[in-house]
């Protein structure tokens, strides 16, 4: 028994032959009677229209694999990147030929290594400023197979392009801002992978996908589920989600198989770090305004019977906000207890402090409110980064900050994964959520090593006797 496997719209076809040569012939098939009949195969369904087997192509390595297993003869048609390879290989050789300067830390090497040996599949959960890029590019260069990187946003696109091209002496090609070419190494957005995954997905034999928890969002799971590259390699700095996706992530890209944390680095590898927080005093005023929202919205969840214990019961209040004149009263007034909480005046007071005590310092001041963002901007003269920052003014202001011309800048949000951030020593978290992902990833941005050896901070402003004492606790 021979069995054909070929790509086809983001699906493996499975085409077994009884006879091995493709022939109808009566006698053929009578001396081949006893063949081996067709294992089960992961994820092969019959197609009705074909009357042969299809499967999402992300399982083309388990089948190839269940195959070889069974000894059963395999005519493989999937892996076209092998003839892409091939020709664009020095003298004709197989493989794509790459070369790295790059030395890999102890920790990287390991990291790389327990990659391989769980069959070239699997995230990695590293620190941001641990170096996951370099681990990436010693892997395209170990397997020497085209490969496609897929990044959140414009600016990583644009940053691993630069990368990419600096390290490697061939063309690099671009999925995304406004570029459609392809080459055996590719770099492309999430959105532009999506779109494109279908047309291209026999075309690697290597996919990493960086910021790899994105994968968890319901659309962008079929940009994984349509490439049949039998390697995958997923890079982050939190691998799990609230909402439990990472599961899916590991079934699409492999399981998490090497982790480190901050503290594993910090002080060799990654500076060595203090959080402090500073509790500050709401004003009268706001003291009766957050009480007075906060009370309203306390007693309707007493009320209600709503404890809060996973967040399925906060969707219900949402949902009855939609017929419950209420529950949209709470809502709303959780809502602006919340804002007076995140954006009391007296953390504008200890942000001075701050900005004073830290003039000399390369300073990043983090909120959860584009407002608030533009109140710090206007009252202390530091450029600002929103979602509404065009992408060329963004670049620029993070330019100016990388040369030492700024030295604080001001975001909200925006900042906290998916852009190539200069080094700074001092981020200051005036407001933010009880995200474990966001903490760390704030906290990232401080941590590269610095040249004097000193010591990155991150102040945590929470105003006192409110509930973001809890939010603050919780994203620790």
């Amino acid at each position: 028994m021979t069995v054909r496997l070929s790509y086809e719209n983001g699906t493996i076809r499975v085409d077994a032959d009884p006879g091995g040569r493709g022939s109808d012939d009566d006698a053929d098939r009578n001396a081949d009677r006893d063949a081996p009949t067709l294992p089960p195969l992961p994820g092969v369904e019959t197609d009705p229209r074909s009357g042969t087997g299809r499967a999402p192509a992300y399982r083309y390595a388990a089948i190839r694999r269940a195959l070889e297993v069974a000894g059963i003869s395999i005519d493989d048609r999937v892996p076209t990147w092998e003839s892409s390879a091939e020709s664009e290989a020095e003298g004709g050789g197989p493989g794509l030929s790459l070369s790295t300067d790059y030395d890999l830390r102890e920790y990287q090497a390991e990291a790389l290594a327990a990659w391989h040996d769980a069959d070239d599949r699997g995230v990695l959960e590293l620190p941001t400023g641990a170096g996951k890029t370099v681990i990436a590019i010693r892997a395209m260069v170990d397997l020497g197979v085209p490969a496609l990187v897929v990044v959140p946003t414009v600016d990583l696109l644009e940053q691993w392009q630069r990368e990419l091209e600096t390290e490697f002496d061939v063309p690099i090609g671009r999925f995304g801002g406004g570029e459609q070419r392809r080459e055996p190494i590719t770099v492309s957005t999430y959105d532009s992978a999506y779109l494109k995954a279908e047309d291209v997905g026999d075309a690697f034999g290597l996919v990493v996908f960086d910021e790899v928890h994105h994968l968890g969002g319901e659309g962008y799971r079929d940009v994984a589920r349509l490439l049949a590259a039998p390697a995958r390699l997923g890079l982050t700095a939190t691998f799990e989600r609230p909402d439990g996706a990472h599961e899916t992530v590991a079934e699409l890209v492999g399981d998490r198989v090497y982790a480190l944390d901050v503290d594993d680095l910090a002080g060799e590898h990654l500076a060595p770090y203090d959080i402090r927080r500073i509790e500050v005093e709401l004003t009268p005023e706001e003291r009766e305004r957050y009480d007075e929202k906060q009370g309203t919205f306390l007693e309707y969840v007493r009320e209600a019977g709503i404890t809060f214990t996973s967040g399925e019961d906060y969707r219900k209040l949402v949902m009855r906000s939609g017929n419950d004149p209420r529950a949209r009263e709470a809502l709303l007034a959780k809502s602006a207890a919340r804002e007076v909480m995140m954006n009391a005046d007296r953390k504008l007071e200890r942000l001075a402090d701050l900005l004073e005590r830290h003039r000399d310092d390369r300073v990043i001041v983090f909120t959860a409110h584009t407002e608030l963002v533009y109140r710090i901007s206007e009252r202390f003269l530091i450029p600002a980064i929103t979602a509404e920052t065009g992408a060329a003014e963004r670049r620029e202001i993070l330019e100016r900050f990388r040369e030492g011309t700024y030295g604080r800048v001001v975001a909200a949000n925006v900042l906290d994964e998916g852009v190539d951030v200069p080094d700074a020593n001092v981020a200051v978290v005036l407001s933010g959520s009880g995200s474990e992902r966001e903490f760390t990833q704030r906290l990232g941005r401080v941590l590269r090593p610095k040249e004097d050896d000193g010591r990155a901070i991150l102040y945590e402003l929470v105003s006192e006797e409110t509930a973001e004492e809890r939010v603050a606790s919780r994203r620790r």
